[in-house]
């Protein structure tokens, strides 16, 4: 193991899960990187809506309480890397991706990973950081090497924690056909992942973006990150205004971002016939649809999980040269001692809330 001298220490703080809506900062062990591993210091770590639902209702495979340590959009600086790993130095400054799929089953063959047939299982190969495995929300996190992008040096490590979130939203166009050059484009969701979408589909030669939401402040912000309309579905009519600003026709792609339980019908009933929906959002609850409109229209719907297909070193890319922006996104900063008053600060959108980074 390739250790950086003097930077490696046996305790740190770390975020730990001990029950539902219980998180408290503890005393742990740094981990040990294994052979194909990297040890990371972490500098940035942001709160997302998965976080969220993480602390409140739990999902598949996670860790014992007590033990898991959450956290899955990180960044930070290598400081020691197993005995295999020859891609990374310590000393790199590296953001990560949530997946490591397994290797070894028909999804991560076909490059799927992020939807691995041995979701959970460890002695697989499986890692999801953050979710199956401990994550970024302390000093020290282990990662393998086949989760992680350099960082350029003109990207700071608060931007960086951003990266995830775009690649999701590269991931749903790639799943879509990818080929969006003169498309009409609609986000649904001015949240993180709604406003990245927008950045994604404007670097990728959207002729139209429309952004759609509940509130003016996000609206605007994805005004000034490239959306070429906007509107307030509270005020007017998301399927009529789309129709008419696309001729008539509806959008050629909608990205739903907002997982609200009228969100897909009204996807389905503003996108063109033969268009594409990509859902990017989690819906919590069952949600009632017309699939009849879809199936006599020819509407494909997509769905995604995470950030697939290498998007995260794709959207590193877009990010370094300034197509893509992660710090108009991030809004509140907050040490690790205060990281419940962070998630409480993002759950709540005090203060216009949009991405809110932990410092550890």
């Amino acid at each position: 193991m390739e250790i950086l001298t003097n930077k490696v220490p046996s305790k740190m703080k770390a975020a730990v899960l001990f029950d539902f809506n219980d998180v408290r900062v503890v005393e742990k062990d740094v981990p040990e990187p294994s052979d194909d591993e990297v040890l990371i210091k972490v500098v940035s770590c942001g709160v997302c809506a998965g976080d969220i639902k993480i602390i409140t209702r739990g999902m598949p495979a996670m860790p014992p309480f007590g033990e898991f340590i959450i956290g899955h959009e990180y960044a930070g600086e290598i400081v020691a890397t197993g005995r295999n790993v020859d891609e990374f130095r310590a000393g790199d400054r590296v953001a990560v991706e949530v997946h490591k799929g397994c290797g070894r089953c028909r999804n991560c063959i076909m490059g799927m990973y992020t939807m691995c047939l041995n979701y959970g299982n460890i002695q697989k190969g499986h890692r999801a950081n953050g979710f199956t495995t401990n994550g970024g929300f302390a000093e020290y996190v282990v990662n393998h090497v086949n989760t992680l992008t350099k960082i350029p040096q003109t990207i700071d490590f608060d931007e960086a924690t951003t990266i995830t979130t775009a690649g999701t939203s590269l991931y749903a166009i790639d799943m879509a056909g990818g080929y969006i050059a003169g498309d009409s484009v609609v986000v649904m969701g001015p949240g993180p992942i709604g406003l990245m979408a927008v950045q994604c589909a404007k670097a990728l030669g959207a002729g139209l973006v429309i952004l759609t939401g509940t509130k003016d402040d996000r609206l605007v912000k994805g005004k000034t990150l490239g959306a070429d309309y906007t509107i307030n579905i509270r005020e007017k009519d998301p399927i009529e205004e789309v129709k008419t600003l696309t001729g008539g026709f509806g959008s050629d792609l909608t990205l739903v971002a907002a997982g609200s339980g009228d969100a897909l019908d009204s996807a389905i009933k503003l996108t063109r016939k033969g268009g594409n929906i990509v859902l990017l959002a989690h819906f919590n609850d069952p949600v009632t649809v017309d699939v009849g409109v879809a199936v006599q229209n020819g509407i494909n719907i997509y769905t995604v999980r995470g950030e697939g297909r290498l998007s995260v070193h794709r959207a590193m890319s877009l990010m370094e040269e300034g197509k893509i922006k992660g710090k108009p996104l991030i809004t509140h900063t907050f040490p690790l001692e205060k990281i419940n008053e962070a998630f409480d600060t993002f759950n709540s959108r005090k203060g216009g809330a949009i991405k809110v980074v932990v410092h550890p």
